[in-house]
């Protein structure tokens, strides 16, 4: 059995998650975890984000609920609307990420919603993730040509399919996947606590 964690990193409750999938990971070390980028913001919701007139409420919601920050970076860099979320651009990031340290997918999916959250950097920009791969004792030179190389943009693709084929449509939502068995043991907000009482019905005694 592993973990599966299908996210976005524009997604803010995915953001909200972070903790609590971390803490999960945490307490088990036994199961391989794989992260997957949902693909929120594509084709016609590429636009600036002041299209999307909720984020800022959205936002407080997430925090008062999660715990999560929202930065003051991240507000200056949406502050006047024209900001675009790319999510194909930041799953070719996370896809980059991934391929230099598998076992850390979780850990550095959490570090690129931490670096548009919290530290206001675009997850378009080959520096965003040259600062993460720094930040995470990884190779930075060999991360920042993973981004632009055309195999991530193919993991970007693959990572929506898998996505639908995992019957996701939300983000974020953690499964427990066995097989051909996938149990949903979150979907958008849920503490460690909910994840573990959902996780021991679908745990072999």
């Amino acid at each position: 059995m592993k973990l599966v964690h299908v996210f976005d990193a524009y997604c803010g409750w995915s953001h909200g998650f972070s903790a609590t999938l971390l803490e999960v990971v945490s307490r088990h070390p036994e199961l391989p975890v794989e992260v997957v980028s949902g693909g929120l913001f594509t084709g016609q919701r590429r636009v600036p984000i002041r299209e999307f007139g909720y984020v800022q409420g959205a936002n407080a919601k997430i925090a008062e609920l999660t715990g999560a920050e929202f930065g003051a970076a991240y507000e200056r860099l949406i502050a006047d609307g024209s900001f675009v979320m790319d999510s194909e651009a930041a799953a070719r990031g996370v896809a980059a990420l991934r391929q230099a340290a598998p076992a850390r997918a979780a850990e550095l999916a959490a570090a690129v919603q931490h670096a548009f959250y919290v530290d206001g950097l675009s997850l378009s920009e080959t520096a965003t993730y040259r600062k993460i791969a720094e930040r995470h004792g990884l190779d930075a030179d060999a991360v920042a040509a993973a981004f632009e190389a055309p195999k991530a943009r193919a993991a970007a693709e693959a990572d929506r399919v898998r996505a639908a084929e995992l019957g996701v449509h939300a983000f974020p939502t953690l499964l427990a996947v066995d097989g051909d068995r996938a149990a949903v043991l979150a979907r958008g907000h849920a503490g460690a606590v909910e994840v573990e009482r959902a996780l021991s019905l679908v745990t072999p005694a």
